[in-house]
């Protein structure tokens, strides 16, 4: 696939609420994971095991009432999206909305590299 074909495959899966799907089918299996405000061991992830312990911790730690991305914009190897979410920590109850912004690089027809810029404590 190409990188405009992966974009908008990850859009479509993510949109359609399929979230665990995309590792699947478009991620490599050496993906690096960058949560660029993290402070934590899980704010860089190498590999799809660290990835879905990344995955584990989210869904114990935040409910999703809704969340979508935006077109994709694709430039080369690389292509963003934005994200909005509408999530509640769980352990405190406090409810959010949030954007963010996600970068990525294709290489060999998976995704590589994802990247999540947003700002923390709003």
């Amino acid at each position: 696939m190409t990188t405009q074909e992966i974009a908008n495959r990850l859009v479509d899966m993510f949109n359609a609420g399929e979230m665990m799907k995309p590792y699947e089918e478009l991620y490599s299996q050496d993906i690096v994971s960058i949560e660029h405000e993290g402070k934590d061991e899980m704010s860089r992830c190498t590999g799809m095991a660290e990835i879905m312990k990344k995955g584990e911790w989210w869904h114990e730690n935040f409910e999703v009432h809704s969340a979508s991305m935006s077109q994709p914009v694709v430039a080369d190897d690389y292509f963003s999206v934005s994200i909005t979410m509408d999530t509640t920590h769980k352990p405190s109850g406090k409810r959010e909305q949030m954007t963010e912004i996600a970068v990525y690089k294709v290489a060999d027809g998976k995704i590589v590299y994802e990247e999540f810029f947003y700002r923390m404590g709003k």
